[in-house]
């Protein structure tokens, strides 16, 4: 099984600390962790640093596998290139292969990930064409094409209708059950997050504050640290956890 922990992990910019000395239990694979926290709390500083794009003392332990097999979603995708969707997907999948040749599975790989997302349709369409929703769906395509054992997401519904938001989390619920792979993803829907992540990370100015799971991590008390809200978390009549906004304190 796979399984990423962080231990007393730094992450600085230059000279500036971001984190200090964080750590996590062991987070599962064949479930989705969520990465919460308000807008600058440091969530994507936090993916750089597991993603060996920061540098910073302490170490990112992965059990079952290595960091040649982890994939990094940042929020600013970057579809400036003169590619259609489906040769950027190829490229995705082609990065640290070696050689250009395509084999039968891997254009097998890639028809399979268009038809999963539901975007075969764009196959033949320029990145610069896209719309914002249609981008990030290409982008997760390009995240997983490779079968990645270790995932990180963020804000992959961000551009999303409520309906793609639930069909690409489906998606990726299914995809590390089915994988046993790690992933998290930073959402700010935290219905979504009760809906279908295990466990949940809370970050706030620089500092995991919460690691667990998630109905005990997504606490009234936490919420109102977090965000500065007042809520409530109740269960629907179909026995689902909901949160209910009641205002600011």
């Amino acid at each position: 099984m796979v399984s990423l922990q962080l231990d007393r992990v730094e992450a600085r910019y230059g000279r500036k600390v971001i984190y200090a000395d964080v750590s996590t239990p062991p987070l599962p694979g064949g479930s989705l962790t969520a990465l919460v926290g308000p807008n600058a709390a440091g969530k994507s500083t936090l993916f750089r640093r597991i993603a060996g794009q920061l540098a910073g003392a302490g170490e990112v332990r992965l059990s079952g596998t290595d960091k040649a097999s982890l994939r990094y979603m940042p929020q600013d995708t970057g579809m400036n290139a003169a590619l259609s969707v489906y040769e950027s997907v190829i490229l995705s999948l082609k990065q640290g292969r070696g050689g250009w040749r395509l084999t039968e599975d891997e254009l097998h790989a890639v028809d399979e990930i268009l038809q999963l997302l539901k975007i075969e349709a764009l196959a033949g369409k320029q990145l610069a064409e896209l719309s914002g929703g249609q981008r990030q769906l290409v982008s997760i395509g390009q995240t997983l094409v490779s079968q990645p054992r270790v995932i990180l997401l963020d804000e992959p519904t961000s551009a999303l209708d409520l309906y793609r938001q639930y069909e690409v989390l489906e998606v990726l619920r299914a995809y590390v059950e089915r994988t046993g792979a790690v992933a998290i993803l930073a959402l700010h829907d935290l219905n979504q997050v009760m809906r279908v992540c295990t466990t949940t990370i809370a970050v706030a100015n620089g500092r995991i504050v919460a690691t667990g799971p998630t109905l005990e991590v997504l606490r009234p008390a936490l919420i109102r640290e977090l965000y500065g809200i007042e809520a409530r978390v109740e269960t629907c009549s179909r026995g689902c956890p909901m949160m209910i906004v009641d205002g600011a304190p």
